[in-house]
């Protein structure tokens, strides 16, 4: 479905993705996670076409689509939802969950929608998706409108940011459905546990490299015992 080649991409100076290859599979939950600064949602924003790698190449179900633009992505089925949401005034919460699922949906459907996310539907669903809302608020709301799209490729870029301990077992039961019910792939870049468990892989980056691919116990068995095993010899050289 998505074939990276030896993706790299540097800014200021700094090589944050380092000849990334990776090839992602269809109707697959993948998740992307490693420590802060590895490289992680510049992935994703290349993938979707926000960032531009400074060379390699991306295929799409056998397309080259390494020059196309955001837009272009989109038309093919890709879809992004951003670590810090977007705003839009004048536009409702009810407008923008229809025009992000193209077709018409009634105020009880968006209902049901945002009642998945943790939202009393009865207080959002007619207001402005502006600074009024909280950066939580907007966050699920953008995860709502994401999630009716429809995409063969869905990346959301640390979904939990900003999001309340009730509000992420809503997410969490979200991200569920969408691995149940969804017919496409999804990617979320997370160091969330519990969204781990859903993944049918985990990918860890570290230093713009992929570390290693494969399941909950393997990578993050693996990532605790490398982590384990630096902080001891950073104990003894420092005895």
């Amino acid at each position: 479905m998505l074939e990276l080649k030896n993706i790299c991409f540097t800014r200021e100076g700094k090589k944050i993705l380092d000849n990334v290859s990776l090839t992602l599979d269809e109707d697959k939950f993948y998740v992307i996670t490693g420590p802060n600064g590895s490289g992680k949602s510049t992935l994703a924003k290349i993938i979707m076409g926000i960032e531009k790698q400074d060379s390699g190449e991306i295929l799409y179900n056998n397309e080259d689509i390494t020059h196309l633009s955001i837009d272009e992505r989109a038309n093919l089925g890709i879809s992004y939802s951003f670590q810090q949401p977007v705003k839009f005034k004048g536009i409702t919460v009810y407008d923008l969950v229809c025009l992000a699922s193209k077709k018409f949906l009634t105020k009880e459907d968006v209902c049901q929608i945002l009642t998945k996310i943790g939202l009393c539907t009865n207080e959002y669903i007619n207001r402005e998706v502006n600074d009024s809302l909280s950066g939580g608020e907007l966050k699920r709301i953008e995860i709502a409108s994401v999630s009716v799209r429809d995409s063969k490729l869905t990346i959301f870029d640390e979904p939990e940011a900003g999001i309340d301990l009730w509000s992420f077992d809503n997410l969490i039961e979200l991200f569920k459905d969408i691995r149940k019910n969804t017919n496409g792939s999804t990617i979320i870049i997370s160091h969330q546990e519990k969204i781990f468990d859903i993944a049918d892989k985990i990918i860890l980056l570290k230093n713009g490299k992929i570390e290693k691919i494969g399941n909950k116990e393997d990578v993050i068995g693996s990532f605790n015992n490398k982590r384990k095993k630096c902080c001891h010899e950073g104990c003894i050289n420092n005895e």
